[in-house]
């Protein structure tokens, strides 16, 4: 049956419209919103088929999704800061249209939920060490010697590092992971490097935000940091290189120092058998410093 013009127009205006869904990803946040009357569901595994048949349909009707982290303590605080009734599903509704550009969020493009939910938790963690590296690096303050902030200036030194890696790195995709041992749980960010046809370097923004703050904050603070990094390319075995922070400059591990550090679980210390196909190598030369050294913070 044809659609009337305003059938039609609905249509299009549907197609033109975005939408953030808030998920819970899993079973004790679940739990935590079964204690609101208005909330429907009472089992975490149907809620997720439902909740991924109403993606796919969305999204066959052209629509573009957002689905963002729903947690339940945020949401009880920000009805308490806002006055508003948890137990309305209008407000849960405008809390998650606050999370689309506060929260954590990821683009639904038709993956499953076993792919999408790994990746928010993931965004939600990056975004979580950056939140708190960022903090610790803000309130260092400025230098006793010379006034300049410290933490500025330790992430520009930091993104020059970054930028040096990736230049003097092999081709291929890259994987980096800073890690940062200053807190009381070490810091980890990781970053992904892709090649475009031209065999320039393409980097997510935020990842490389995150990523260059951690490696900031171990700069700022000593040597109690460090860097791997491994490249996959076609036709090759992958390659780890690494390097350790002291007094804001990356000294290279030996290829011994390298096998030692990836093959050890960074929460336990327990060795992890190594991985076929790979080698452990001495890094490329990142080349001479711009300038002497000089005055540190």
């Amino acid at each position: 049956m044809a659609l009337n013009h305003r059938q039609a127009a609905q249509v299009v205006l549907r197609r033109e419209t975005a939408g953030t869904i808030g998920l819970l990803t899993d079973a004790h946040d679940f739990r935590a919103m079964r204690r609101y009357r208005t909330f429907a569901f009472d089992d975490h595994a149907a809620y997720l088929r439902e909740m991924e048949e109403f993606l796919r349909t969305r999204a066959a009707r052209g629509g573009h999704t957002t689905v963002a982290l729903f947690d339940p303590g945020e949401y009880a605080e920000f009805c308490t800061d806002e006055g508003l009734d948890p137990d309305l599903p209008a407000n849960r509704t405008r809390f998650t249209a606050r999370l689309a550009t506060t929260g954590c969020a990821v683009p639904y493009e038709g993956q499953p939920l076993a792919e999408l939910v790994p990746a928010l938790v993931d965004e939600s963690v990056r975004q979580a060490t950056w939140e708190y590296a960022a903090t610790l690096l803000a309130h260092i303050g400025p230098c006793a010697t010379c006034g300049e902030d410290i933490g500025r200036a330790a992430f520009g030194r930091a993104s020059m590092l970054l930028d040096r890696v990736l230049d003097t790195a092999p081709p291929g995709r890259r994987h980096l992971v800073c890690s940062f041992s200053g807190t009381p749980e070490a810091l980890l960010a990781v970053l992904h490097a892709d090649e475009d046809a031209d065999g320039a370097t393409r980097l997510d923004e935020a990842e490389a935000v995150a990523f260059t703050t951690v490696l900031a904050l171990a700069v700022a603070t000593g040597d109690r940091g460090g860097l791997v990094m491994r490249i996959s390319a076609p036709g090759c075995r992958d390659r780890v290189h690494g390097w350790r922070l002291r007094d804001g400059t990356l000294i290279p591990l030996t290829a011994a120092e390298v096998f030692d550090a990836y093959c050890t679980d960074a929460e336990s210390g327990d060795l992890v058998s190594p991985e076929s196909d790979v080698d452990y190598c001495e890094p490329p030369d990142l080349g001479a410093e711009d300038a002497p050294p000089g005055h540190r913070h």
